[in-house]
């Protein structure tokens, strides 16, 4: 049976929450789809492995590590996340 399609709108606010634990910038409650990960919120490479640790977890997928380049803002983040479950 395949799961239901997530939606940016479903999806934002989880993200949005598991950012915040990461945001050393303190600016988790402005981040937006425009958001980037790195310079915005100061995540290091380390930083960013742990986050998509933490967010594989949450939405039970799998972020190959080929796609990491690809991902820099928050909306890359939720667009990735939208495919990968859709394909899980």
């Amino acid at each position: 049976m395949s799961r239901p399609a997530l939606l940016i709108d479903q999806i934002l606010p989880q993200i949005v929450d598991i950012l915040a634990c990461y945001d050393k910038s303190s600016i988790a409650q402005s981040i937006t789809l425009e958001t980037d990960l790195s310079a915005d919120l100061n995540l290091d490479s380390l930083g960013v492995m742990d986050l998509m640790m933490d967010l594989e977890e949450k939405f039970d997928i799998t972020i190959p590590l080929n796609l990491m380049p690809e991902i820099k803002t928050v909306d890359d983040l939720a667009n990735v996340i939208i495919k990968l479950a859709a394909e899980g």
